[in-house]
């Protein structure tokens, strides 16, 4: 139709004109909240990023349990394959968003990955704390969509090439267990043993995060996205790290490239 306005659906921004200017916001609201009158002076990062999540502030338990979230996962450090991307990526000279994009394509699978994040939580929306179903759930998963991912090879929340949690992802788990309200993180921590002999592998930090993200009561397509999005800090910075020292330093790269200086070949003429 002629004249027809084309209208942007969200319940989560508005901004009023600014009276010279309605290209300009004079005054932006999140989720009614005013951003720049009332949040940049009352409310911390992660209250901010928990009102874009879930349309409510947090409550100070939950605001304790994904600032400790947030931290734990913010550089997985040089082993996560996410990490490694981003410094390959860095290393190369790539520009930021590129090396941002290689840890995002790389930490997106479902080997500690944000779609093994996803499949975690779904248990616990299918689950609870049922130790039984738990059971049952890592013996016989259910077959995945048919998409562009392939069959689980490892029930997810769970490391196939360790049979007991790591040391600093047992800090982790237990930190997290000390805010009150963690009721999913705290039953994983007192069945871990038990689960990880089920899964003939050891429980990973994605698994201990989906049970945080769980506790919040993030969906599972909020989580996936929020724990893509926590994993970006160390990952911009061991990029930029790279960058720095340049490719003679990197592992893959020192001592094994040689440059010489060659002299001239004459070009042959196979003229007739």
């Amino acid at each position: 139709m002629p004249g027809k306005k084309e209208v942007i659906h969200t319940s989560i921004w508005q901004e009023i004109p600014a009276r010279d200017d309605p290209y300009a916001a004079e005054t932006c609201y999140c989720r009614g909240f005013d951003v720049y009158g009332d949040l940049l002076r009352h409310a911390s990062w992660v209250d901010y990023l928990f009102l874009l999540f879930k349309g409510e502030p947090p409550t100070p338990e939950q605001h304790r349990l994904l600032e400790l979230l947030a931290i734990g996962l913010a550089n997985p450090g040089p082993r996560d394959h996410s990490v490694r991307a981003a410094m390959n990526a860095g290393v190369a000279g790539s520009t930021a968003a590129s090396t941002l994009m290689a840890a995002l394509a790389v930490g997106a699978g479902a080997l500690g990955g944000g779609q093994d994040v996803m499949h975690a939580v779904e248990r616990w929306h299918r689950t609870g704390k049922d130790l039984e179903a738990w059971l049952h759930d890592i013996a016989s998963p259910d077959p995945r969509p048919t998409d562009i991912w392939p069959d689980f090879e490892h029930p997810p929340g769970f490391d196939p090439n360790r049979d007991h949690c790591s040391p600093a992802a047992l800090q982790f788990l237990q930190q997290l267990g000390t805010v009150a309200t963690a009721a999913c993180v705290q039953w994983l921590d007192a069945n871990r043993v038990r689960l990880e002999a089920a899964a003939d592998a050891a429980l990973s930090v994605s698994g201990i995060a989906a049970a945080a993200f769980a506790d919040l009561e993030f969906d599972a397509p909020m989580a996936e996205m929020a724990y893509l999005l926590l994993r970006l800090p160390g990952a911009a910075a061991h990029g930029l790290e790279q960058r720095e020292y340049g490719w003679r330093r990197y592992p893959f790269f020192s001592g094994q490239v040689t440059l010489h200086q060659s002299p001239p070949r004459a070009v042959e003429d196979h003229a007739d």
